[in-house]
């Protein structure tokens, strides 16, 4: 009993998705045609990158950057503005999970070292906003921009002309929160020890980062990547591979089996079809906040071909509730964590910025939309 509740605590998701894979199974049985439903470019760009991100992560550049910026923030409102848009230009590139996972732990370290831990729910908060958002940008931010950057083969120019305008509003209107942080100095910690460099580690992950990103556009084969990718860290550091999140890739792995069911039941087909028409966004949206965007954005695909409206519905629908992102969740056990947390607080902040910006980003969305 003990271990069915630890795996409902660390893998919900996973669990679900696997449920409803397997009522699904009884509507639709195992045929050849299961094979057609799984989309092997995105399960192996999702595993190459996480494998490599990881690269990034035992390299220490994560560490490294922040250290160095942190140490020179002089005001409580500087340190506020590095943490937060570290997790929001960072997110572009190692996806939210990761920038989320490397800067709250370390936020919670320079605020607890400066004294300022009042600070900390509302910048937790804004970090985890921050990361949500910028993660947005590109195809490689989240994992729902991959999959459905993939399933609609978005070129270039239309991806980035969708989400580019909902990311720079979303830059400002955070500004704007940070900007809210009281000024007040802070005891400096400057110190030349910084975090060391994995230098050979780092080359090799930015080299295979590229690697990845030629397949993201469609310029090197996803089979190629893979087996550059898989082989060249088999080589140098074998240990990486056991940090991919395979519960991730076993989560997609069972909506493509749930949606590929779905999608030959007809009744469901029409359903989902006339619910989604012209409601792309809100619907998703509003999804998310039920079984996170990620699920949303699998579940919903297969029955619309509005993919822009898909995209950034599901994109902003990782604000609102705790799971509507779950990424959110990493912040907040993080926090949770803290010897002094203050976890009403946090709620409260989190359920209140979110809310705001759900609303606000939703609007602006849909008006660029029409």
């Amino acid at each position: 009993m003990k271990h069915l509740k630890l795996i409902l605590q660390q893998d919900l998701v996973l669990v679900i998705a696997a449920a409803a894979a397997v009522v699904s199974m009884w509507f639709v049985p195992v045929n050849a045609g299961y094979w057609q439903y799984f989309d092997w470019q995105v399960l192996a760009l999702l595993f190459c990158l996480m494998a490599v991100v990881a690269g990034f992560q035992k390299s220490g550049v994560f560490n490294w950057v922040s250290s160095w910026l942190c140490s020179r923030a002089g005001t409580t409102r500087q340190i506020g503005l590095v943490l937060v848009f570290l997790c929001f230009f960072s997110s572009m590139l190692v996806t939210n999970d990761v920038a989320l996972l490397t800067f709250v732990p370390f936020a919670i370290l320079m605020l607890s070292m400066t004294e300022q831990q009042k600070l900390m729910p509302y910048i937790i908060v804004l970090q985890t906003i921050a990361a949500n958002l910028g993660s947005m940008l590109t195809p490689v931010g989240n994992p729902q921009n991959l999959y459905l950057y993939a399933r609609y083969q978005m070129s270039a120019e239309e991806f980035f002309s969708t989400v580019a305008p909902v990311t720079i509003v979303s830059f400002f209107l955070l500004l704007g929160f940070c900007l809210c942080i009281p000024v007040k100095p802070l005891e400096q910690h400057k110190t030349d020890n910084h975090p060391r460099l994995h230098k050979p580690l780092l080359l090799i992950s930015t080299v295979l980062f590229f690697c990845c990103l030629g397949t993201v556009f469609r310029l090197i084969a996803w089979p190629v990547m893979l087996v550059i990718v898989a082989g060249v860290l088999l080589a140098v550091d074998r240990p990486l591979l056991r940090q991919v999140d395979y519960g991730l890739l076993a989560t997609f792995f069972c909506f493509f089996i749930f949606t590929g069911n779905m999608g030959q039941i007809a009744w469901i087909q029409q359903m989902l079809g006339q619910l989604l028409q012209g409601k792309e966004l809100w619907v998703a949206a509003i999804t998310s906040q039920f079984i996170s965007n990620v699920p949303a954005a699998v579940l919903l695909s297969g029955f619309t071909q509005q993919g822009r409206m898909l995209l950034l519905g599901c994109d902003i629908g990782g604000l609102g509730t705790l799971i509507a992102s779950l990424a959110s969740l990493i912040s907040y056990k993080a926090y949770s964590r803290y010897p002094a947390a203050d976890k009403k607080a946090f709620l409260k902040i989190f359920f209140i910025l979110n809310i705001v910006l759900l609303v606000i980003l939703l609007v602006f969305a849909q008006w660029i939309l029409i």
